[in-house]
């Protein structure tokens, strides 16, 4: 039977979506076990491969290998700096390349678990995230005051903190966690204890500043909407629906323990600073 045009230009139509949709359905995922593949496989120079590894392999950090070393060379300035966790010697260049999926080039221990440090901030924004999906934070422009009741949110200037302004490191918050003040961290190069404690307040969402007690505040927080370790939420909400291994670990600082229901929790960290384990940070083991 003779086709005319439409009927030709219909039955093109139909077949082209097919192919792209068998085609999707091909897209591969890893799980645990991922998969490797020859780079020229999936379009890749294996030359120009070979040296970037190369280039990676001998552009290693110079950071002492004993981590507590390292941690009271970075934070020297800053008064009364105190490791208050767990920490671990970091390991030698390791890394992998990933192209769609598969691994093409690995390079050093990368069955090694290390400490990952501020990566804990993605996993915090990660929590607020779910904590509003889930209707524990109305919103992100609500005043923290709303959602924590222990007075860190009373002042005339940390009363108009919002969740957004902690988000985005914007608060300008003042006061003491866990007997860190917020002017040690990461304190000016110029000035004194006295400068850095009487400092003019910037009005919340008018000024960046990265600071980790405040990031830990950020944490605390969220701790006081979920109810539960933050750790569990990450396990529960992320790390096991994606398969992730069961080798990474989160902690807190030895003294960063608080009543929740009646139950001891510990508030974990999500930067790393003065009197706090940088490995707190995300003493975080991720692999």
């Amino acid at each position: 039977m003779k086709r005319n045009p439409v009927q030709i230009l219909l039955f093109q139509l139909i077949t082209a979506c097919f192919t792209l949709t068998s085609f999707a359905q091909q897209g591969y995922y890893p799980d645990s076990n991922w998969i490797r593949q020859p780079a020229a496989k999936l379009g890749m120079n294996q030359q120009l491969l070979d040296s970037a590894v190369a280039l990676a392999k001998r552009s290693e950090i110079e950071l002492d290998t004993d981590l507590r070393i390292a941690a009271y060379k970075s934070y020297q300035r800053e008064p009364g700096y105190q490791i208050l966790g767990p920490m671990k010697d970091r390991g030698k260049p390791a890394g992998l390349i990933i192209r769609k999926g598969y691994i093409v080039a690995s390079w050093g221990d990368i069955e090694r678990v290390d400490m990952t440090f501020s990566v804990t901030k993605s996993y915090l924004s990660t929590i607020a995230g779910l904590a509003v999906d889930q209707g524990l934070i109305r919103s992100t422009r609500d005043k923290l005051n709303n959602y924590v009741w222990d007075g860190s949110f009373d002042s005339p200037h940390n009363s108009k903190i919002t969740w957004e302004h902690l988000l985005n490191q914007s608060s300008d918050w003042s006061g003491e966690l866990f007997g860190q003040q917020d002017w040690a961290d990461r304190p000016p190069r110029e000035g004194t204890i006295d400068d850095w404690k009487n400092r003019k307040l910037n009005e919340p969402g008018t000024f960046f500043k990265y600071n980790d007690i405040r990031v830990n505040l950020l944490a605390y927080a969220l701790l006081q909407v979920w109810r539960k370790p933050l750790p569990q939420v990450l396990k529960e909400k992320i790390q096991d629906p994606i398969g992730a291994s069961t080798t990474w670990r989160w902690y807190g600082y030895s003294n960063s323990w608080v009543t929740m229901d009646g139950l001891q929790v510990q508030s974990v960290s999500g930067g790393a600073l003065r009197k706090l384990d940088t490995a707190g940070t995300c003493t975080i083991a991720c692999q």
